[in-house]
């Protein structure tokens, strides 16, 4: 299901220009694609906001221009947290696209309750789906992940339609045993520091 967002053609361009319609609540934004002319287009952040808020990708533009696309690029301002300009890509609702999506740890590991950490150093995948089929994001349910256990993205069953295409070997998830500080402490100064003028003086002392 695609989201809806009204649109207008935007004729001035430049800095002062883009300022302006930021200052309106209003977002710059680009058309291309198929092979067609760009359209220089504007849209309400009002509008855009919670699209992004809810991790949609594909959109019906509406208003001046009548065009499914696929939020393809977002500038955002240093804080990250208004958007500056968008790029919309134009595509068809049954094309294949490639687009990255977040992924989502979905129950409690069996592992946390055996004295485990879960950590999950794979946040996003690419995958590869029609338009019309992107899924907001990919589950991974943890529920069965033991202790000194883990997932990786060969192990994650992805929607219909939808394939990932990161490496398959990858680690998504992982229940590991936290570790000792004291073991930690003790390993780390188990071996006496180089002190590089005691080695200097040594060296002067053999040279004597």
């Amino acid at each position: 299901m695609s989201d809806v967002l009204n649109v207008k053609k935007r004729e001035t361009q430049g800095k002062k220009a883009t300022r302006r319609l930021r200052a309106t609540g209003v977002v710059p934004a680009i058309l291309y694609g198929h092979k067609e002319a760009n359209v220089n287009l504007s849209v309400s952040s009002t509008e855009l906001t919670p699209v992004l808020k809810h991790g949609g990708k594909l959109v019906e533009l509406r208003g001046e221009v009548t065009e499914k696309a696929l939020i393809r690029e977002l500038q955002w301002d240093v804080y990250g947290k208004h958007v500056l300009h968008v790029d919309f890509a134009r595509v068809s609702e049954h094309e294949k696209v490639h687009v990255t999506v977040p992924v989502e740890l979905r129950g409690d590991a069996a592992g946390v309750k055996e004295g485990g950490i879960v950590e999950q150093p794979i946040h996003e995948v690419e995958i590869e789906c029609p338009a019309s089929a992107i899924p907001e994001k990919i589950v991974v349910r943890i529920a069965d992940l033991h202790l000194n256990q883990s997932l990786t993205i060969g192990d994650i069953v992805p929607p219909d339609q939808v394939r990932i295409l990161d490496d398959a070997d990858l680690v998504v998830v992982t229940c590991h045993p936290p570790m000792d500080s004291s073991d930690e402490a003790g390993g780390a100064g188990s071996v006496e520091p180089e002190i590089i003028g005691r080695v200097a003086k040594e060296e002067g002392d053999e040279e004597k």
